[in-house]
């Protein structure tokens, strides 16, 4: 089944990914796409909709980006977002200028009683809105055959509409959710402008993936990579849901677990799922390699080439599989495409995506138009428990970049005690899933104390804890004192060979959300 579809088109904005959420939770599919997609891709994909996203350029800025003229003709109406209005003003015959301040920020916008968009895009909407601005330009005058449909003090407009072309653009951000009503702007555009239905559901979503994957696979046999996390698990249970025992599921104990983490996977996966699991306990050749090991980056490679290495050897003992499945979400697949080309390596990141150019098996990629939060509401409708389907991220390589310096096996029983403990007491709080990720992290330092009557020389533990929406920037949790202080006093007294904790406050950017 075709859905009814409004494609985004990408100029760079952080907040690109959210339109698509917002117009999905509105039962409307979106999909995000280059800048630059040429006309005839786009017609194509024959969209009831576009939305051009903001951005951080400035469109007089050299080589800004810009879309196909005929974007504005193509037949379905178009939504333009902050650069996106700024460029939609620029292509058309308006004037864009920069202004001598920056707004960003909240700003209170008033809805123009004669700009003719009361009963269209700000329709059951007040008059008066306090939105989310981000913008250094300001349009001074709006393209011809256009009327000003919001101005706010400091942007004399902030929003516009030629309805008889099927034409809007806002110069805020009603993606955000510090935008009043803004859920209410983009549902006014996707129902009442293009003529939506509302007929993407995640119950439709299943029944399509189920007959997608049947369908691709044929009679054929798939492997899966588990990871015991949620993306990997989903599509498991979709693929198992449509091909039954001819998907295999292959777990790899890398000795980097959590405390009692290996036995809770193979009874989650095994005992409850019924998924058909091989269990693979490769912990020693894992720490054998990462022996005297200190340098982050070094850590990552040697983890993903050794998970390469014993599951590649198991498929190939298990034998006779012709597709391998995998839990690519939709960002993974907008990130290959960026529209800022190539980003900085951070980090190497080490998931199942490593062994398609390794093994050659066609890939199954039941999730790869899904977000986040999307795949949990697949697991919630497929019958997994609450707890494991809200469960925090946790990171390919395991404990190992929790861990600054050299993997012990000494050490990584330090910090599974310590990361247990975090976790009892966020939970305990209620706080678990307040927080993007909750975790310890294990330093290469020591300090003295006092226990008893008795110096000691022991470990330094940092509790991180940041909120997130998507894991691409976070801010640094203001937990409670009250939790932290018993997080610290259970880690001090239980763990034996820990005396200090400290609480790390650093937001990414500029930090990273894990250690190493």
């Amino acid at each position: 089944m075709s859905h009814q579809t409004i494609l985004v088109l990408d100029f760079g904005s952080q907040y690109t990914q959210l339109i698509a959420r917002r117009l999905r939770e509105l039962s409307v599919y979106s999909e995000i796409v280059p800048f630059n997609t040429p006309l005839e891709t786009l017609r194509a994909q024959k969209p009831v909709g576009l939305i051009l996203s903001g951005g951080p350029k400035s469109v007089s800025d050299p080589g800004a980006p810009t879309c196909a003229p005929g974007v504005f003709d193509l037949g379905a109406p178009v939504l333009g977002i902050c650069y996106g209005m700024q460029l939609m003003t620029d292509v058309l015959g308006g004037e864009v200028r920069q202004s001598g301040h920056r707004e960003f920020g909240h700003a209170l916008v008033r809805v123009s009683s004669n700009g003719g968009a009361g009963p269209r895009l700000f329709a059951q909407v007040p008059d008066e809105l306090r939105v989310w601005a981000s913008h250094g330009d300001d349009v001074v005058a709006v393209p011809p055959g256009f009327s000003v449909a919001a101005t706010s003090a400091t942007a004399p407009i902030a929003a516009m509409e030629s309805p008889e072309r099927g034409l809007y653009a806002l110069l805020f951000h009603p993606e955000v959710a510090h935008t009043d009503h803004g859920a209410d702007i983009l549902r006014n555009f996707a129902y009442s402008v293009c003529g939506c239905a509302g007929d993407w559901t995640i119950a439709s979503f299943i029944e399509e993936a189920t007959a997608r994957i049947r369908a691709q696979v044929g009679t054929g046999r798939v492997v899966c990579g588990l990871s015991g996390g949620v993306d990997s698990t989903v599509a498991a249970l979709l693929i198992h849901r449509a091909i039954g025992e001819r998907l295999t599921c292959i777990f790899v104990d890398n000795g980097l677990l959590r405390h009692e983490e290996a036995a809770q996977i193979r009874h989650r996966f095994a005992e409850k799922m019924h998924l058909p699991l091989d269990f693979v306990d490769a912990s020693d050749l894992f720490l054998t390699r990462l022996a005297g090991v200190t340098d982050p980056e070094r850590k990552r490679k040697i983890i993903g080439a050794t998970f390469i290495e014993v599951f590649e050897q198991r498929a190939a003992e298990l034998g006779g599989f012709d597709f391998l499945g995998q839990g690519t979400l939709y960002p993974d697949v907008i990130e290959s495409a960026s529209v800022a080309g190539p980003a900085a390596v951070i980090k190497s990141h080490h998931n199942v995506g490593g062994l398609p150019e390794q093994m050659r098996f066609k890939l199954v990629e039941p999730l790869r138009d899904l977000f986040k939060d999307e795949v949990r509401r697949v697991g919630r409708d497929l019958g997994l428990e609450r707890e494991f389907v809200v469960r925090q991220p946790f990171p390919g390589p395991g404990l190992a970049v929790r861990i600054v310096g050299e993997i012990t096996r000494e050490r990584l029983d330090l910090l599974r005690l310590a990361d247990r403990i975090v976790a009892e007491e966020i939970r305990k709080a209620g706080w678990y899933e307040r927080v993007w990720q909750s975790f310890a992290v294990l330093l290469p330092v020591q300090s003295v104390g006092v226990m008893g009557d008795a110096r000691t020389y022991e470990c330094t533990v940092a509790i991180r804890a940041v909120e997130s929406v998507d894991g691409m920037t976070a801010d640094w949790a203001r937990l409670p004192h009250e939790i932290l202080a018993a997080i610290s006093s259970r880690i001090v007294n239980e763990v034996r060979g820990i005396n200090r904790v400290v609480y790390d406050i650093s937001s990414k950017p500029p930090s990273t959300i894990e250690w190493e």
